[in-house]
């Protein structure tokens, strides 16, 4: 029991000294825990009574302004497509003297092209009958037509350079219809068959055409031939 009370009269003077600073304690108390903060270095130790200095608080970064949607361009308005009017048409030209059916056929080959010429001659009486290969559109498509008969055997022919019936190749004049009848019977005998019988023309010959092309051309064609040939009247055809 004696031993009890001595050991407890040690603490307490163990106790007091350590508190009143005899083993060297530290002049601020909160040095030893200051020591086991997280980042002691960020922490300033004041003694007792003096006035913390806070930490200046950091300035705001300047706010940054986010870039505004640029304005989606106006769309552009559609062109709007010129439509072709592709729709046929036929123009037609009947009873021309010869001389007319000559500057109308150069007028419509010259200036539009795209028209598909068909000519057919009407004889007056008196001038026979004959047989024939119809007009060609060039000389490069005379000269072959004529190539092709050679090659069929068929010679005694000639080409018409000039008239109403330029490009056309006669296979022969005859006083009546049987010759002509005849001697085209014997031409698809050798396997001839672009020739055709029939009157011959002559200077009171008569001539009718007929163009085929697109409607959307029909006015220039109208007022070409309006210029070149005032008088004559045009029609419809099928």
């Amino acid at each position: 029991m004696k031993l009890f009370v001595f050991l407890l009269a040690l603490a307490n003077l163990l106790f007091y000294a350590f508190s009143a600073g005899y083993f060297g304690s530290p002049e601020n108390p909160d040095v030893g825990r200051v020591n086991q903060q997280v980042m002691p270095e960020r922490i300033k130790i004041v003694s007792r009574g003096e006035t913390p200095v806070l930490p200046a608080k950091p300035e705001p970064a300047p706010a940054v302004e986010s870039p505004k949607p640029e304005a989606a361009p106006e769309p552009e308005p559609p062109i709007k497509e010129s439509k072709v009017d592709t729709t046929p048409v036929c123009l037609a030209w009947r009873q021309l003297s010869v001389t007319d059916a000559d500057r109308l056929s150069a007028l419509l080959a010259k200036r539009f092209g795209d028209f598909k010429l068909i000519r057919k001659t009407l004889a007056s009486e008196g001038n026979g009958w004959w047989v024939f290969v119809a007009p060609q559109p060039s000389k490069a498509d005379v000269d072959r037509k004529a190539a092709e008969l050679r090659e069929l055997g068929v010679k005694d022919f000639f080409v018409i350079q000039d008239g109403p019936n330029r490009f056309a190749i006669s296979l022969g004049v005859f006083s009546t219809e049987k010759g002509s009848q005849d001697r085209l019977a014997e031409l698809k005998t050798k396997g001839v068959r672009s020739a055709s019988a029939g009157p011959r023309p002559g200077k009171d010959s008569v001539v009718n055409l007929q163009a085929r092309g697109l409607a959307s051309e029909k006015p220039a064609v109208l007022a070409a031939v309006a210029e070149v040939l005032p008088k004559v009247q045009t029609q419809g055809c099928k």
